[in-house]
């Protein structure tokens, strides 16, 4: 049987504006390290079995060097006390710039390895034999090691 439209209710919906309480999260506020730059003393180094351990292509964070490497590459290995696994300010794979060593090799780096215990304050930079036979080999004090903030992400507005 069919029943004709007009005998069904009509049913209308309607909305009414209601006050809606928004509660926003409150997020601690980090504060920045006291200090961004540090005082070094940098060499140079390639990666051969008299000056790192028996595998001397693979890093302290399991990274393989490039077979083609030179200083261009920006790898860079840090003395234990500035490792953040021994209390120090850096972790593995975060950027550094260095300066006050030469036009060549200053610049940021990556940090990738970690250097002897004996080793206090102090970064090696990762060049080729080459290059340190023409001139790049040396010992420097008072270089600028600055830490770089992190790499703003991008996120939908």
């Amino acid at each position: 049987m069919a029943v004709p439209l007009m005998a069904l209710p009509s049913t209308v919906a309607t909305l009414t504006p209601r006050p809606v309480a928004v509660a926003l999260p409150v997020l601690p506020v980090k504060k920045a390290p006291s200090t961004l730059s540090y005082r070094v003393t940098a060499t140079t180094y390639w990666p051969e079995v008299g000056q790192t351990d028996d595998n001397p292509m693979e890093t302290a964070d399991g990274s393989i060097i490039p077979r083609r490497h030179s200083s261009k590459t920006r790898w860079l290995a840090v003395s234990r006390d500035m490792l953040s696994k021994w209390g120090g300010p850096f972790r593995f794979g975060e950027k550094v710039r260095v300066s006050g060593i030469s036009d060549d090799l200053d610049g940021i780096y990556i940090i990738h390895d970690t250097m002897n215990r004996r080793h206090r304050h102090c970064v090696d930079v990762l060049v080729n034999e080459q290059e340190c036979k023409n001139g790049l080999e040396g010992r420097w004090t008072g270089i600028r090691l600055h830490k770089l903030g992190p790499e703003p992400t991008w996120q939908a507005s």
